[in-house]
């Protein structure tokens, strides 16, 4: 039977210093320098993702990390007034609000939510809790 230890989740970057400057500085979170092979983000809960550099990057078709938030609005202004555009897909892809902002019509079909970019071209989301 496999049994581990621990586990963590990674994803790949084109640039290790933008990643330290968006994650730590915009974002707030705790960076620690893992040498050549990456960084190492702490979460709000405590959990650690490593970043990577990858020569031939591809930014991930997919969120790989969801930011819950108590208040949408007030992330998303955060987020514009460090720079981040937050409106990254068409209204076709995901109605959005002026703002970026998807206001499910019944809270049934989801949480409020707005997707944005890091500067590797990952996609990160804030979500309302």
């Amino acid at each position: 039977m496999f049994h581990a230890s621990d586990a963590f989740s990674g994803f790949s970057v084109d640039d290790l210093q933008r990643a330290r400057e968006f994650y730590g500085g915009v974002l707030a979170l705790t960076v620690e320098d893992e040498g050549e092979m990456g960084i190492r983000l702490t979460l709000p809960s405590g959990a650690e993702v490593f970043v990577y550099r990858r020569p031939d990057h591809t930014p991930a078709s997919f969120t790989v990390l969801n930011f819950v938030v108590d208040d949408i609005d007030s992330a998303v202004d955060e987020l514009h007034a460090a720079g981040v555009q937050t409106k990254i897909y068409s209204d076709a892809d995901f109605p959005t609000d002026e703002r970026g902002i998807a206001r499910p019509a019944n809270p049934e079909w989801g949480p409020e939510i707005a997707w944005f970019l890091d500067p590797a071209g990952n996609t990160l989301a804030v979500i309302q809790s």
